[in-house]
């Protein structure tokens, strides 16, 4: 019978190796400072589009993460909508998107408040606001109450022939063990601000105190700590979106971690890397904003209607596959001769140009 971490007896007291993490600290801390110093150059609205475009991602990365797949334009309209931003293209949305947005707000937007049980729980509630986990019926906005003989366990595999990667603690120590750990959160001002975010996020996921979510709450949990590091509620990179193509490589770590020592140096040296990469990738997202803006800037006086501007948005968003006149028409709701139009202009503009190819396989891009 495997042994836990959280079944030690020096739990939850980790240690590490400092020689090896404080190299790739440094290395962050000044990745961090040349990132934020360069969004401080930036006027008030191109941080806006930056906070908003890695906001969507952390939503989208963090449920796919958990094999969920959410819409991506009513998680930006939920987001752009919560942050009072005027934009063209807001769709409907969801009371489920919206709460998996109100939760990564409310952890990042208002980083200074101080965690509790009560803003778990109402984390926990914005994630399932039907009381359901899929099909099956939860405990929300409460630790979970499974039995002894019941436990709480992570596992994988067809039925029958499941594999148990992870067991975590009775649920008669939750309360006890979440107290320990929000005190710990709240309190600590020792520890260096990055490495207290990857012990959060292991802490909480190794105690699993809910039903359901715990992967993401964690991750929001280490997202809100991130922004303390930073000091500010703006993000300007994605953990979650480099976990997701590291996803085997973190649960594999996760797992090595809760079944080891209470020496999680291997733990920190890979969330420091996964975070250095996050850091690495936020400047495709700024050239991206930037181009955004110079487009528009640039067009400032062209005619657009609704149509093109919400197309033309999704284009400098980086569209997905190709973009045809069905396409068009699919998504903004027109007949293909409408959409054709709504090309046709564009083209004429010199704004689109048609891709090689003709007839049903024609295709359009933008013009750099």
């Amino acid at each position: 019978m495997a042994i836990y971490i959280h079944q030690l007896p020096h739990w939850p007291k980790f240690t590490w190796n400092p020689e090896r993490i404080t190299p790739l600290l440094a290395a962050i801390r000044s990745r961090q400072g040349r990132l934020l110093g360069r969004m401080e150059t930036l006027g008030f609205k191109l941080k806006a589009e930056a906070n908003l475009q890695i906001l969507t991602q952390d939503v989208l990365k963090s449920s796919e993460i958990e094999g969920e797949l959410l819409d991506a334009e009513q998680v930006r309209s939920s987001i752009a909508r919560r942050l009072g931003m005027d934009i063209a293209g807001l769709v409907p949305t969801d009371r489920h998107v919206d709460g998996v947005v109100q939760m990564l707000l409310d952890a990042t937007q208002l980083y200074q408040q101080p965690l509790s049980a009560e803003r778990l729980y109402g984390w926990h509630a914005a994630l399932f606001p039907t009381g359901h986990s899929g099909l099956y019926k939860i405990t929300v906005a409460a630790w979970r109450n499974n039995k002894k003989d019941d436990p709480m366990q992570v596992v994988s595999g067809a039925l029958g022939k499941e594999k148990v990667h992870f067991e975590a603690p009775d649920a008669e120590h939750l309360e006890e063990e979440m107290r320990h750990f929000i005190n710990w959160f709240n309190e600590d001002k020792q520890m260096d601000a990055v490495v207290k975010a990857a012990v959060a996020h292991l802490w909480f996921v190794t105690i699993h105190p809910f039903d359901d979510g715990n992967g993401r709450i964690g991750r929001a949990i280490a997202d809100m700590q991130l922004s303390r590091a930073d000091e500010t509620g703006q993000r300007f990179y994605s953990m979650s979106a480099k976990i997701r193509k590291e996803k085997a490589a973190y649960y594999n770590i996760l797992e090595s971690t809760q079944k080891g020592s209470m020496d999680i140096t291997n733990w920190l040296t890979w969330f420091l890397q996964c975070l250095d990469h996050a850091l690495n990738a936020s400047s495709e997202t700024l050239s991206g904003v930037l181009k955004k803006a110079g487009f528009w800037e640039k067009h400032a006086t062209t005619i657009l209607n609704q149509r093109q501007q919400l197309m033309l948005n999704k284009l400098l968003d980086g569209f997905e596959g190709k973009l045809n006149t069905s396409k068009w028409a699919k998504i903004t709701k027109t007949s293909p001769d409408t959409a054709l139009r709504d090309i046709q202009d564009l083209l004429n503009k010199k704004i689109l140009i048609k891709e090689l190819g003709g007839g049903r396989s024609t295709s359009y891009v933008l013009i750099d």
